[in-house]
């Protein structure tokens, strides 16, 4: 993420951009509603506590990508007497909102600077900045994109280009 980046820019302006927009903010603000709405595994601890299974069951990934994302600073943790981790219940939601990043293109450690701003349990408008960001990213990313793309459609030697990539 560049530094120039505001977490509160106004949707883009084309009609496929602002298509774009719209879908990525209802997926994360579904995702958001999801994860307010789903009650804690039965045999989750209370108190909003949760294991790897329970995170893992919730995001439907492997227990291992939980534990990935925790020591990539995507989600936090803490420990118990015992040394097992307990997450809080924000952290499916935070799995899914990654994963759709890592689509984008984004990588782990562009998703833990974004979400390192984001309070323990971000709600919809907070969501919503991170998906004003993600879109920001993504559109960033097709530019760059198209620019290559007419790069390796003129007659330059494809070395040369290679090259240029590197000044």
């Amino acid at each position: 993420m560049g530094a120039s980046d505001s977490p509160n820019h106004s949707p883009p302006s084309s009609a496929k951009s602002l298509r774009h927009y719209n879908r990525v903010l209802r997926s994360v603000e579904t995702m958001t509603l999801k994860a307010s709405q789903t009650a804690a595994p039965a045999d989750a601890p209370a108190g909003g506590v949760f294991t790897v299974s329970d995170v893992a069951i919730e995001s439907g990934v492997a227990p291992s990508t939980v534990r990935f994302y925790e020591k990539h600073g995507v989600i936090n943790a803490v420990r118990t007497s015992g040394n097992q981790r307990r997450f809080d219940e924000s952290a499916a939601c935070r799995i899914q909102v990654a994963k759709l990043a890592q689509r984008v293109g984004l990588t782990v450690r562009e998703i833990a600077e974004l979400f390192s701003a984001l309070p323990a349990d971000p709600g919809p408008e907070e969501w919503g900045q991170v998906a004003d960001q993600i879109v920001v990213e993504a559109e960033q990313r097709v530019a760059d994109l198209k620019v290559q793309l007419d790069s390796l459609g003129s007659d330059a030697k494809l070395c040369e280009l290679g090259a240029a990539l590197d000044s």
